[in-house]
């Protein structure tokens, strides 16, 4: 029994020890599972950290929009040699580091494949190696980069790529190909066309579509293209294959007609445009590891926000102490068969083109980027840190001398100016370059047209003075307008006879006093006049049917009524106003109370006018008809005498103008007018303008001179304490400063806003920049101001030094309430629609 039990024991102890081993064994086998994995959480642990807050730039951005172009797969090598020939591949990106930007190699980190590559370039960081878990074919954590910082990214390109930056971004339009395009078969070079032409009938289909049109016209603004066709060649046929070295020649064609189409669409030198390559090519056809063929990417910058070249002296040393990503020996000289060894060459990790793109498109840089902003690349405004000292020095110096408040106001406010001014010294280079490179010829022209405008100016300054010579001004004006249409167009004798006439009308009122003294009868009279001057103008427009020169201002139609309801109201309206000019003047003529009637009929009257031409039709001459009648009877209820007719014969003027800029149309474009047949006539839209070129100067000198004839044909301007308050008494008789000053500025306004109406119509009409015309005229403006600055006295009587200040003062106000009445017009306006002259030739076809 002992023996057995001791047996019994033994048998239980090896039990017990083999249960153990088998625990040892599987908790060894979980043990070294768990910590297998560690690797994972050790080494292909992600490194994108989350959370961070993206950091605003500090200064303006030079660029609106940026262009990234992607050759997957480019070798820089063969990118920069030439051929056997002695022609290199790439002509055009070539012209673009010799003439306009920078250049240089991209070093790219292993593994070097597509998505790692395009990562580092677009969000700034190398591969995730959590990636491994994707099988390295995604990232598996979602990471920032420049597409996700823009307003809105346009993508178009490989199946592969674009969806890993676009398919989750809701500010993104985005296209990529089948995989079944990508076939090792054929030439892959028209991948890359695919790409191109996805983004041009982008920029086609916008003509049509606002919503598309406003977005690419935002700021900040991505358009990435990706162009596989190398990376395929290359896997395909190796990077010595004639197949691959002429798809160099396709990638290179494809960035200068994405240069020229975003050029003339956008029109503002403000894009910014950046070439380079995710990874190589070994002579194998292969790409992954960290030779310098797969390592070795172009790079080519150009546009806004980028540095032109720069040529390199015999004494130019290299610096050696930046590393690339690689390890590779890089600071190599330049390969002598590039033929770029005088043009310097600033190379770059990979991962420092985000901050670069996100610092000219003026985003916050990716969170997660770990590249370096390559400032050798950048147009740095240098400009602002000088202006910035100089403004401090000078404050500095005004500080000590106990210099008043407003002198610091002066000086930072020059040193502001002037500095915005050279900071955009990539446009005075331009503008110098077309300076110089026209023809003696086209500068004497400039410099004559130039010296008119200072002498038309110079006149218009001298009005202050005498008002008389816008008496003279208008008999020589009507005559050489005549005189003109009588040469080019004999046709049009009665058209001339008119411009003739209308121009010497106006010039009576400049000889008449500036105190205009009372005459209900002629306001009574001028109310009559208005409704025939509008009838004539609504005959005009009815009798425009087949002939081309009125057509050009209207848009007959033989179904519509000759005249229409509203007009009718609106000519009620002018003969109310009459009619209450009477009942008004007679009540006080006979010291007697203006009722409230009357003054809330008079209100009704003048309030109502004002609202009827928005629905108006909207043709040109149509429209400017309504304005006409819309601010005549608040014009005629605020006027005493005279200046009541002045408002007729100001507008007759102004539609001389129109009649005298569509002759000048007819006789510079009607030559040149294509006549296609079976072509429906079309309105002009508004992004159907053209250049503004140096005959367009009469516009805004024809209109300084038509606005500063509204200051001085119904008084003198100088002081509003000249204008007869008694104008004010139709609408309010008990003394109330702040609303009669008011209903006087209006009345003085009045005529001005027939100018401005007039002359943002004739700039649709001429299909030229209305900005750029609003700007001459402002330019203009300042140099009046600034010969009244110079004609300022603080000496003699006090009524000269008091006309001196009145003078300088109504000029410089001049510049801010042209623009305030430039955006009041322009809801009368900003609808009108206009027939082009060759849609006109193609319907007499």
């Amino acid at each position: 029994m002992a023996g057995e039990g001791i047996l019994s024991g033994g048998e239980q102890r090896k039990q017990q020890v083999w249960r153990r081993e088998r625990w040892l064994v599987a908790l060894g086998i979980v043990l070294h599972a768990v910590y297998m994995l560690s690797i994972f959480d050790i080494y292909f642990k992600t490194p994108i950290v989350h959370g961070m807050d993206p950091v605003p730039q500090r200064f303006p951005a030079p660029a609106k929009r940026l262009v990234l172009l992607v050759a997957d797969g480019l070798r820089a090598d063969k990118f920069f040699e030439p051929e056997s020939d002695g022609r290199f591949r790439a002509p055009f990106l070539r012209s673009v580091i010799l003439e306009k930007g920078r250049w240089g190699v991209s070093h790219a980190r292993p593994p070097t494949e597509s998505r790692p590559g395009h990562v580092a370039i677009i969000a700034g960081f190398y591969e995730d190696p959590s990636a491994v878990t994707k099988g390295w074919k995604a990232n598996p954590v979602e990471f920032d980069s420049v597409f996700n910082r823009s307003r809105h990214t346009f993508a178009f390109g490989s199946p592969d790529i674009i969806p890993i930056f676009c398919s989750g971004l809701p500010h993104s339009t985005w296209g990529s190909y089948p995989h079944e395009f990508e076939d090792f078969a054929t030439d892959a070079s028209f991948l890359d066309q695919w790409s191109f032409d996805q983004f041009y009938s982008l920029l086609n289909r916008s003509y049509d579509d606002n919503k598309l049109r406003e977005l690419l016209l935002q700021d900040n603004v991505v358009i990435f293209l990706h162009l596989l066709g190398c990376d395929t060649n290359g896997h395909a046929h190796r990077p010595y294959s004639s197949i691959y070295l002429n798809n160099v020649k396709v990638v290179d064609q494809i960035a200068e007609n994405v240069y020229n189409i975003v050029e003339n669409y956008f029109k503002d030198n403000r894009t910014a445009y950046i070439f380079t390559a995710d990874h190589g090519m070994s002579d194998k056809g292969s790409h992954g590891d960290g030779h310098p063929t797969n390592t070795d990417t172009p790079l080519v910058a150009w546009g806004a926000g980028i540095k032109g070249p720069k040529r390199l002296s015999n004494s130019y040393q290299r610096d050696n102490n930046f590393r690339f990503v690689d390890d590779h020996k890089h600071d190599m000289p330049t390969p002598s068969e590039w033929g770029l060894t005088g043009i310097e060459r600033v190379d770059v990790n990979q991962a420092d083109i985000a901050p670069l793109m996100a610092t000219l498109v003026g985003l916050p840089c990716p969170v997660n980027s770990v590249g370096n902003l390559p400032l050798q690349y950048l147009q740095l405004n240098k400009i602002y840190l000088t202006g910035s000292v100089l403004m401090g020095f000078i404050s500095v110096i005004f500080i000590i001398e106990k210099s008043p408040i407003l002198y610091h106001a002066y000086v930072s406010m020059t040193v502001f100016l002037w500095t915005r001014i050279f900071s955009n010294i990539q446009l005075l280079k331009v503008i110098w370059r077309l300076l110089s490179n026209r023809s003696l010829k086209s500068n004497l022209n400039l410099l004559a047209t130039s010296a008119l405008a200072f002498f038309i100016l110079e006149l218009l300054v001298s009005s202050f003075f005498e008002r008389m010579l816008y008496t003279w001004c208008f008999l020589f004006v009507g005559v050489v307008s005549a005189a003109f249409m009588v040469t080019f167009a004999p046709q049009r004798f009665l058209t001339a006879a008119y411009v003739l006439v209308a121009c010497w009308f106006l010039s009576l009122f400049t000889l008449m006093p500036a105190e205009i003294p009372d005459n209900t009868n002629l306001v009574i009279a001028s109310g009559a006049f208005i409704i025939i001057v509008a009838l004539s103008s609504m005959w005009f427009d009815a009798t425009s049917e087949g002939n081309n020169f009125k057509q050009l201002i209207t848009q007959s139609d033989r179904n519509k009524l000759k005249f229409p309801v509203l007009f009718y109201a609106q000519v009620l309206l002018v003969g109310l106003s009459s009619v209450m000019v009477v009942l008004s003047t007679t009540h006080r003529a006979e010291k007697r109370e203006l009722l409230v009637v009357h003054q809330l009929v008079n209100w009704l009257i003048a309030g109502l006018s004002m609202i009827l031409p928005f629905f108006s039709k909207p043709a040109l001459l149509t429209r400017l008809t309504s304005i006409f009648l819309g601010f005549a009877p608040p014009f005629l209820l605020l006027s005493i005498g005279y200046e009541a007719v002045f408002y007729s014969a100001l507008a007759l003027v102004l539609m001389g103008w129109i009649l005298v800029e569509c002759t000048i149309m007819c006789v510079t474009k009607g030559k040149e007018s294509p006549f296609i047949a079976n072509l429906e006539d079309k309105l002009i839209s508004r992004h159907e303008e053209s250049t503004l070129n140096l005959s367009h100067i009469r516009v805004p000198l024809a209109f300084m001179v038509l606005f500063n004839v509204a200051f001085f044909g119904t008084g003198n301007f100088a002081s509003i304490a000249s204008f007869e308050i008694s104008s004010v008494y139709r609408f309010i008789t008990i003394f109330s400063p702040f609303l009669m000053a008011a209903l006087l500025i209006f009345k003085l306004f009045i005529p001005f806003m027939l100018v401005i109406c007039v002359f943002s119509a004739l700039t649709k009409l001429l299909q030229v920049p209305r900005l750029g015309c609003y700007f001459l005229v402002i330019l203009f403006s300042d140099v009046m101001t600034i010969h009244f600055f110079f004609l300022v006295r603080n000496t003699g009587s006090w009524m000269e030094i008091g006309n001196s200040i009145s003078h300088f003062g109504i000029m410089s106000a001049q510049v801010v309430f042209i623009l305030l009445l430039f955006a009041l017009t322009n809801i009368y306006t900003k609808d009108i629609e206009v027939r082009s002259f060759s849609s006109l030739s193609r319907k007499k076809m």
